[in-house]
């Protein structure tokens, strides 16, 4: 609920933007009017979602009839179906719901990677918009693709151009958008090259998610994808590269020390059925994050995906924690390179913090934090949220966004789309 000036009656004002005091004790350090009790709850720095796709929202429950045996099909038959039907209005509804979705995540940072071929101009200020209402940060970029034509790729290009030199603040950031390389022709890399060098942009791309996307580059470009990109110059500037399923030993030593980072999404790669990366085999020195892919909200459930994917491919369990404080240690660093002044928690510092509603039922000291983390923070709600001071979330009722009516949009525009997609009620 948007409580606006009634938060003294409701008892959600905002808290100081700046911490006042040690991290263990921040979530009762005194408001401008009030405290804010966690009641023996953990407090955490929050989350961050480096490859999302808020447009996805609308698509639950789609089925339109066409097969999906493949990563291909799925991409053809339903995905590009989907985000060429978007409008506007369906556009806003997906990053409301989705920036709903983040908060109750503890997420206050989107990387979000977005396609509305039917109406690309624009649609990042839609997306923007919604991520601010709610009190969120976003690092937004839109997909250019050649799928629908190169002049198509060229309004992605060019709706990337208008929103990074218009639109980046504070809070805002943007990273050129483009989807695979199996989808871009030697021109539009050329030019997206261009681009990124005149705004001194990193990019936000798929990499090697499906063997597709590899066998395609060979078979056409005589190179695999990351080798591709760093020829073209596309890797030279810190950028978000998802998925990494299928590098070959020649990508990961062009990705090795380089600035971009490998934005892993294990329930995504799941469902397509696409394979997941050989976690062993990943450079030490290629940063790491955790995404959704659209599939959900949460970083923190692909985190234990991760840990316990990990574990599947003979991890020891030592080697698993590791493997998932190096993901934090660079999730913490990475995204830092866009707000520097994300949180850690320390005194002075930006008053972004999650209260999870975990009281620890069993000794938590440092020794014994990871253990808490993998088998009891990742399976546990946030119940409350704050971002620059601000109460986003507590206790199940949202204090920026109104979710009852943006839940009612949604529900409008999904039927919209359905109608749109020749898809009736049954």
């Amino acid at each position: 609920m948007d409580r606006g000036a009634g938060d003294r009656d409701s008892g959600a004002g905002d808290l100081d933007r700046r911490l006042a005091g040690g991290g263990e004790s921040v979530a009762r350090q005194p408001a401008r009017s009030r405290e804010l009790d966690a009641a023996g709850r953990v407090v955490t720095v929050p989350r961050v979602n480096f490859h999302e796709h808020l447009y996805s929202r609308l698509a639950k429950g789609l089925d339109l009839g066409r097969p999906l045996d493949s990563f291909v099909r799925i991409l053809e038959n339903f995905w590009w179906a989907v985000d060429r039907a978007l409008d506007p209005e369906m556009i806003t509804a997906c990053a409301r719901l989705g920036a709903l979705e983040a908060v109750r995540s503890g997420v206050t940072v989107l990387f979000d990677h977005h396609a509305s071929p039917s109406c690309p101009r624009g649609s990042l200020d839609l997306i923007a918009e919604a991520l601010l209402e709610a009190g969120l940060r976003g690092v937004l970029c839109y997909e250019s693709s050649e799928r629908g034509g190169a002049a198509e790729a060229r309004e992605g290009l060019e709706e990337n151009r208008r929103f990074l030199t218009a639109r980046t603040n504070g809070e805002l950031r943007g990273l050129l958008g483009l989807h695979a390389c199996f989808s871009l022709s030697a021109t539009t890399l050329e030019q997206a090259a261009v681009l990124a060098r005149d705004l001194e942009a990193g990019i936000h791309i798929h990499l090697a998610e499906a063997l597709h996307d590899r066998d395609a580059c060979l078979e056409s470009r005589g190179a695999t994808p990351a080798v591709l990109l760093a020829r073209c110059g596309l890797l030279d500037r810190p950028g978000v590269l998802a998925h990494g399923v299928h590098l070959s030993d020649q990508d990961r030593e062009v990705l090795a020390g380089g600035p971009c980072a490998l934005a892993l999404n294990p329930d995504s790669n799941l469902n397509n059925a696409v394979g997941l990366p050989r976690y062993a085999a990943l450079p030490g020195s290629l940063p790491l994050l955790a995404g959704t892919d659209g599939m959900h909200a949460d970083p923190g459930r692909s985190l234990k995906q991760l840990f316990l994917l990990a574990r599947h491919q003979g991890f020891s369990t030592g080697e698993s924690f590791a493997w998932l404080r190096r993901i934090e240690a660079d999730q913490a660093a990475f995204v830092r390179r866009f707000f520097p002044d994300h949180p850690a928690l320390n005194e002075g510092g930006r008053a972004d913090l999650v209260i999870w509603d975990y009281r620890p039922p069993s000794p938590l000291g440092p020794g014994e934090f990871w253990g808490h983390y993998v088998y009891g923070l990742l399976e546990t709600p946030a119940w409350a949220v704050l971002a620059g001071g601000r109460l986003l979330y507590r206790a199940g009722i949202h204090y920026t966004l109104d979710a009852e009516a943006a839940a009612a949009a949604a529900a409008r525009q999904g039927e919209r789309l359905f109608e749109a997609l020749g898809v009736g009620r049954r």
